[in-house]
């Protein structure tokens, strides 16, 4: 049997991963208290039974402490429940927002202040992440591209490393993004914008895309800029770093970076077990 305990921060996506995991033929079940998980396991792993996947949904409530989750852990280790742990995070300010967006209290923040719940209840599964399986950051994942890593997890069965890189296009204009981890710059190439005909076009187009790559130091630029993201991505995994923020700028965000950002998309997808999204953040604004 294939038993997946997920859990992670609230506001992570852990409801939203045990939906995909469910479409994906496991029998999931959220909420259950702590103390019942252990019969649960039981049940699932009793001789003849029919279910082969299971996932279990584990929150950290307010008169709970971890103590209480990993005793419940080991519980399911002494009977021989070999589960694999899948936690489901999210940055401080994205989990702010969505609390915001959906007016709900956080579990653990008694005075109500979101803020003080999020460091809590950070604290309290710390012990939880260094020990997960899986960490799978959804800070600027899309539904369906959460769908796609957990596909590559526990469908395709590949080899996992938590790392979730995003490269990102964006305009200096509008300000460098605040999580880059690596910014690069691109304006020493020719400006698309003072083209007619490119103008009002952006780097997911073709034309765009031919004159920005038609130039030699646009390919040498993504040549050495591929090289030295292989070399990084293994040493950051090896560092246990959960998510790579690439930023690529130009003047506005619209022709030279969404361009490169695109090629350097296409070369790094399917080249490591790493997750992988792109963001064009301003292809709609700026020259």
């Amino acid at each position: 049997m294939r038993f997946v305990i997920v859990t992670g921060m609230s506001g992570g996506g852990k409801r939203t991963a045990l939906k995909l995991l469910e479409d994906m033929g496991f029998y999931c079940v959220d909420n259950l208290p702590v103390p019942l998980i252990s019969k649960f396991a039981e049940l699932m792993m009793a001789p003849n039974g029919e279910i082969t996947k299971v996932a279990l949904g584990l929150d950290v409530r307010a008169d709970e402490t971890f103590t209480d989750i990993q005793r419940a852990l080991d519980e399911l280790r002494k009977l021989g429940c070999n589960f694999e742990l899948l936690f489901m995070d999210s940055s401080d300010q994205v989990l702010i927002k969505r609390y915001k967006e959906s007016r709900r209290m956080h579990p653990l923040a008694s005075a109500g202040r979101v803020e003080d719940g999020i460091t809590k209840e950070r604290e309290t599964l710390s012990i939880a992440k260094a020990k997960a399986d899986y960490v799978i950051d959804t800070s600027k994942l899309l539904t369906r591209e959460l769908k796609e890593e957990l596909d590559r997890i526990f469908v395709n069965n590949e080899e996992y490393n938590s790392l979730m890189v995003n490269i990102m296009s964006f305009g200096f204009k509008n300000g460098i993004p605040a999580d880059s981890d690596l910014v690069f710059d691109v304006r020493f190439l020719p400006n698309p914008f003072y083209i007619d005909e490119l103008k009002n076009k952006t780097g997911n187009d073709k034309e765009v895309q031919n004159y920005v790559m038609s130039f030699p130091e646009a390919k040498e630029f993504l040549d050495k800029l591929a090289d030295m993201i292989q070399f990084l991505i293994p040493n950051y995994i090896k560092e246990g770093k959960y998510q790579l923020i690439i930023s690529i700028g130009c003047t506005g965000g619209k022709h030279r970076s969404v361009t490169l950002a695109n090629e350097l998309f296409k070369r790094m997808k399917n080249q490591g077990n790493y997750g992988l999204t792109l963001t064009h953040r301003d292809d709609k604004h700026g020259i």
